[in-house]
Order: structure tokens, then C-alpha cells, then sequence
């Protein structure tokens, strides 16, 4: 399996004026992404604005994507919605397309029970020969994957970890005790990512690495490295971004502001997402002036 990486930038998606994907922008954000020390990317997730793309959409920027940064970082594709065989197409078609894993989120909306949370993963990893990253959050899906569901998914051989927002960090640790050798845990939340890592965790699939990936590579290296005053002290500095980032609004609609505030020309979100009122932009404002981006783009 590709080694995928500790800090996963979820990508956002760059649109133009008329609220169409931006190709050659998407590219060099990919670039730059890579360059500012993102081990690699998420495309087409939340913070992607997947829910508006359309297949086709999705399909090319896994491809541009891939093509724009070769070797030098991992594409996570994120291919899991509430429709089993509809998953397993977009798998199959993404694997096709040269990325190097996938992003399953926990079926939303018609609320599975957990043999059928189970058995939706297991047919798709079975599908495919990508490594698979589930992703466990319910205040967006309406139902939680268990502890118990979650260990038992990790037996599944390429499913090789779980993006994790649920702030339960009793499930965290059961998971990491109990799950199959070689199964790991990425934070879901950006201000998760130090007591995780703490924890036993293993990375994050990450918003602000959009504009601060150098910071946040910074964090985990600290805490990794058994530094765990210096990167304490590195997690109370980025938490108000990191909380200001996905707390303010709806992600993306704040990261997307800021990506451009500061010069990164990524447009506006589509609908039903809108950009910040006047109230959400003077607080989003006054909170990056307390930090410096490190995009190299």
C-alpha cells in the first residue's frame, strides 16, 4: 500500500467569476500545496465543495491533480456518499484516473445501522485495490460509526485508516488500542490534531494547511518528535485558526474567504453556500491578521 502521508491538505476547489472549476488554478494549488509540505491532497471532500461537483467534475480534477504534482504527493480521492453501488463506480473510475486512495465518509442521510455501515465499506474496498480511509462524522451525516464497527472494518485489508470528527476521544483510543496493525487515525478536526496525535493518532486530513500546511507540519513534527512543550505551545497558537477556520461559518465558505483576502484567487463557494456577510468577514479578517501564510503558490 502507498504510504499516504500525516498531513492530508483537504483541498479546496477553485472556481472563476462564473462558478466554473478553475483547471489551471486547481493545478497550481495543487503545486503549491505540495511545496508548502502537505505529504498530500484530498480532492473533491467537503472542503472541496464535493457535494456541488458533478461526477464529471470530480473525475478530472482527480486526474489534474495527479498529473500536476506526479510523484511528489499523494491524490486521496473522495469517493464515498450514501449510495453503495454509486461509491464503488466513482472507486473504480478514480482508481482508473491514477490516484493513489480514497476517502469514504460514512453513508449520510438514510441513516445505515452499523451491519450496514459495515458491509457498505467492505464492498467497497472490495472493489478496488486502493488504500481506503473511512471518515466518521456525524454532525454531518446524522449517524456515528461505532467503536465497535470501526475496529471491525479495520480486518478489511485496504482499509487502512479512519479520518476522525467526532471529538469522542474515548472511541479514538479504543480504536487505536483494539483496530488491526498498520490501521490509523487522522484527525477530522484541525484543532484535534495535537491531543490525538497525543493519543496515539497518526496524522490529520486538514483545513487550514490550505494557507498554514508549514505550521501544521510544524505541529506534527513537534509532537511526534516527543517535543510536547514546544508543540503544546504550538497547538494553543494555531487553535483560533484552527477553531475560526470551520467554527465562523460552514466550511469551506470561511477558508475560501481568506484563501482569497490573501491573495490565493480560489472564488466563491457555489450554492447553496454563499460567501461571509459583512460580520463574518470582519471576524475572519481580524483573526488572520494574527497569522502568516506559508503557501508557496
Amino acid at each position: 500500500m502507498v504510504e499516504l502521508g500525516r498531513l492530508l491538505t483537504a483541498m479546496v476547489t477553485p472556481l472563476d467569476a462564473e462558478g466554473n472549476v478553475d483547471w489551471g488554478q486547481t493545478k497550481r494549488l495543487a503545486n503549491g500545496l505540495i511545496d508548502s509540505g502537505s505529504d498530500g491532497i484530498v480532492v473533491g471532500a467537503t472542503t472541496g465543495e464535493g457535494p456541488t461537483l458533478s461526477f464529471d467534475e470530480k473525475l478530472r480534477l482527480w486526474g489534474e491533480a495527479k498529473a500536476a504534482i506526479g510523484g511528489r504527493g499523494v491524490v486521496v480521492a473522495n469517493t464515498g456518499n450514501y449510495s453503495t453501488s454509486q461509491s464503488i463506480e466513482m472507486s473504480r473510475q478514480a482508481e482508473e484516473a491514477g490516484v493513489d486512495g480514497l476517502l469514504l465518509v460514512v453513508p449520510y442521510y438514510n441513516k445505515p445501522p452499523q451491519e450496514g455501515i459495515y458491509q457498505h465499506f467492505k464492498a467497497i474496498a472490495k472493489a478496488t485495490h486502493l488504500p481506503c480511509i473511512l471518515y466518521n462524522i456525524p454532525g454531518r451525516t446524522g449517524v456515528k460509526m461505532s467503536k465497535e464497527t470501526t475496529i471491525r472494518v479495520s480486518q478489511v485489508d485496504n482499509i487502512v485508516g479512519v479520518k476522525d470528527a467526532t471529538e469522542d476521544f474515548e472511541l479514538m483510543a479504543s480504536v487505536i488500542e483494539e483496530s488491526a496493525p498498520g490501521f490509523n487515525i487522522w484527525s477530522g478536526n484541525d484543532s484535534d490534531t495535537f491531543p490525538l496525535l497525543c493519543l496515539g493518532g497518526y496524522g490529520v486530513i486538514c483545513v487550514i494547511s490550505n494557507l498554514y500546511a508549514r505550521q501544521m507540519k510544524g505541529l506534527i513534527n513537534l509532537t511526534i518528535a516527543g517535543k510536547l512543550k514546544e508543540a503544546a505551545a504550538e497547538h494553543r497558537r494555531l487553535l483560533p485558526v484552527a477553531k475560526g477556520m470551520t467554527g465562523i461559518a460552514s466550511n469551506p465558505i470561511p477558508i475560501k474567504y481568506s484563501m482569497n483576502k490573501l491573495g490565493f484567487s480560489v472564488g466563491n463557494p457555489r450554492l447553496p453556500l454563499v460567501p461571509p456577510d459583512s460580520a463574518m468577514a470582519e471576524r475572519l479578517d481580524s483573526m488572520l491578521e494574527n497569522y502568516a501564510p506559508d503557501l508557496s503558490i
